[in-house]
């Protein structure tokens, strides 16, 4: 067991030289018994340890002696100042007891069956979509036109959102997407869904809100500011990583001409070909954690409150998890990854953004075949850490 000294430390890669691979700076890949748990000074100037292990990060990410609560003083990743009142930690910060009751509430709606019952309406989203993208010819942005507003419609669909509240949600969750304008279109959503969990409150209608406050709220299993906050959660971590991988996803086959033939084909399994991206493409990739007692692993002794990164698009690429790791293999069988994370939380959309993909490559790969980028690859900018500013593109 040895501990890292603080004396020139590394600072945590942030500049990606390819939108969708891990951040410069990272071990390409590693060797059993090399540099899986490092220490790194982050842009702020605190240190924290940076895992970028398969095995290391599996074990972290389910040991109960690290939290994910990221209003500890010592999160390597602290919540953004938003504007409003601060609330009680929903779901992704919440621990124990607390995490279990919130996880309990939502996830009967995110079971396979009810993500396949989902399944015809998500197709018809994208759709939709692509019937404008078409109808306004080339060139056109992948990311506005496509990559964001699939998964917001899908997030609409799942809450409950009404149809003519939609325009809104959608634009403000692509705000969400600006640095300037980010924490007023939280403020936004976040009153919005205040508003909109009253409203059903007196006139029912048909989403997760609906199904919340009909039995979770009314047995007293949640209350009505949890509701509100959960759906903020769902909409955030659900909108972000998918709209991401859309984007991400689409740029890298595009840059491998030879694998999205295949896929073209028809002769792949989807879901095989999506696992693949998962585990390929580097979307926001970092996990942060806190420790709470004392923690060994990876030959290093993590203190309490040391912060924590599981760098999950590194770990996904260590090459004792699989044969030629660095590599793009749409033919690869499905394989393990840490892409929705692990343990007790685990990303409970998973099934959602699993089908939110399948359809969404399917719809565009079918109906636009001849699909190219309308300028070169190195002109292409990322959000911070989730996607593209844009993605132009042609056919």
């Amino acid at each position: 067991m040895t501990e890292h000294t603080t004396d020139a430390l590394p600072g945590l890669p942030t500049v990606k030289s390819c939108p969708y691979l891990p951040a410069d700076g990272y071990r390409p890949s590693r060797r059993p018994g090399g540099g899986a748990v490092t220490k790194v000074r982050l842009p702020d100037g605190r240190e924290a340890w940076a895992v970028t292990g398969y095995a290391e990060g599996r074990a972290l990410l389910a040991d109960p002696r690290l939290t994910a609560d990221r209003t500890h003083p010592g999160s390597p990743l602290p919540l953004p100042d938003v504007p409003g009142p601060r609330t009680r930690p929903m779901l992704l910060g919440a621990e124990g007891k607390e995490h279990q009751r919130q996880r309990r509430a939502l996830i009967s709606a995110f079971t396979v069956r009810r993500i396949t019952a989902l399944r015809p309406r998500l197709e018809q989203l994208a759709n939709d979509r692509l019937d404008t993208l078409l109808a306004a010819g080339p060139p056109a942005d992948l990311v506005s036109g496509f990559a964001l507003p699939v998964p917001s419609l899908a997030i609409c669909e799942l809450l409950g959102v009404p149809y003519e509240d939609r325009a809104f949600f959608e634009r403000q969750a692509r705000l969400r997407h600006d640095p300037e304008h980010a924490p007023q279109a939280m403020a936004e959503l976040s009153g919005y869904l205040d508003g909109l969990v009253r409203a059903k409150q007196s006139a029912p209608g048909d989403g997760l809100i609906d199904d919340l406050l009909a039995h979770q709220v009314k047995q007293g299993t949640i209350d009505r500011d949890e509701v509100v906050g959960l759906a903020l959660v769902l909409l955030i971590a659900g909108h972000v990583t998918t709209s991401g991988m859309i984007s991400l996803g689409t740029l890298a086959l595009l840059e491998h001409p030879e694998q999205l033939a295949a896929v073209r084909s028809g002769t792949l399994a989807l879901p095989g070909v999506v696992e693949e991206l998962l585990r390929y493409v580097s979307s926001e990739g970092l996990l942060p954690r806190v420790a709470i007692e004392d923690v060994e692993v990876g030959g290093r002794l993590i203190r309490e409150g040391d912060g924590v990164l599981i760098v999950t698009s590194v770990a996904n690429r260590d090459e004792t998890l699989l044969d030629r790791p660095l590599e793009l293999d749409v033919h690869r069988p499905a394989g393990q990854h840490l892409t929705f994370g692990h343990g007790i939380h685990q990303c409970l959309g998973q099934n959602l953004a699993r089908a939110e993909l399948e359809t969404a490559f399917r719809a565009l790969f079918t109906r636009i075949p001849s699909l190219t980028l309308a300028v070169p690859a190195g002109e292409l900018t990322t959000t911070r850490g989730s996607g593209l500013t844009s993605l132009p593109v042609t056919w």
